[in-house]
């Protein structure tokens, strides 16, 4: 917990013992039911905070969260980087959203207990979630660490933004070709590319993050089908 209580530090976030003590046990349920369902290839406990809590956090280097923002975590799986960042600043309005049930409950049933980290965590697919009205361009910030192509997630994660809001992406150091192909889906679905920003994590990995404005409404016939966007991106 020193390497993430300093990482937090060099980044402006203070952590008090009560959120040093929700990092430990989130740490650890992971890691206990990671055995019954397939929550994370990292085991090791220095390089789950690095990879896992350090990554999540470094967000907020890249972009300013108001108080009481409305946050939604795509394809959130074990709660990256949704539940480091509502640990960091329980202020966070937060959604988490995931395809495959076992995960929510995971979520629901394990982590969401406390008054601090009370979240909203949906079984679903966000293309049919961001059709509804309760959800489509209601946050203030979409983020998604999931590994689909830019121009898939764009598609996924920008109508749930309200114009004014942001869609950030967590890559790898290897962008460029990825961004490129996307720009045509990022104007198509109502943002514009605002910053990239490169992060160096306390074991030396590289981190990008990729800061996508709403400046326009998304069209109503957007997002398609999974199956489409997966195959026929807007590229």
């Amino acid at each position: 917990m020193e390497i993430l209580k300093k990482y937090a530090s060099d980044i402006k976030i203070n952590l008090n013992d009560k959120a040093v003590n929700h990092f430990n046990n989130y740490m650890d349920k992971v890691l206990e039911w990671n055995e019954k369902i397939n929550l994370t290839s990292i085991t090791d406990k220095d390089e789950f905070v690095v990879k896992h809590f350090c990554d999540s956090l470094s967000l907020f280097s890249a972009v300013d969260i108001k108080t009481g923002a409305k946050v939604i975590d795509i394809g959130t799986g074990a709660g990256f980087p949704g539940v480091p960042m509502k640990i960091a600043r329980p202020d966070i309005n937060l959604t988490l959203l995931d395809s495959l049930n076992k995960r929510i409950n995971f979520l629901n049933d394990i982590v969401l207990l406390s008054d601090e980290l009370k979240s909203e965590a949906i079984h679903g697919r966000a293309e049919d979630f961001s059709k509804l009205n309760e959800y489509r361009e209601k946050y203030d910030i979409a983020v998604s660490r999931a590994v689909a192509n830019l121009a898939a997630l764009t598609e996924y994660c920008l109508p749930f933004v309200k114009v004014g809001g942001y869609f950030v992406s967590m890559k790898g150091p290897e962008y460029k070709e990825e961004l490129e192909n996307a720009k045509k889906a990022i104007d198509i679905l109502g943002g514009t590319l605002e910053d990239v920003i490169s992060l160096t994590l306390p074991d030396g990995s590289m981190r990008t993050i990729i800061k996508i404005k709403k400046i326009k409404n998304t069209p109503e016939k957007y997002p398609r089908r999974g199956v489409k966007i997966n195959k026929s991106p807007l590229s």
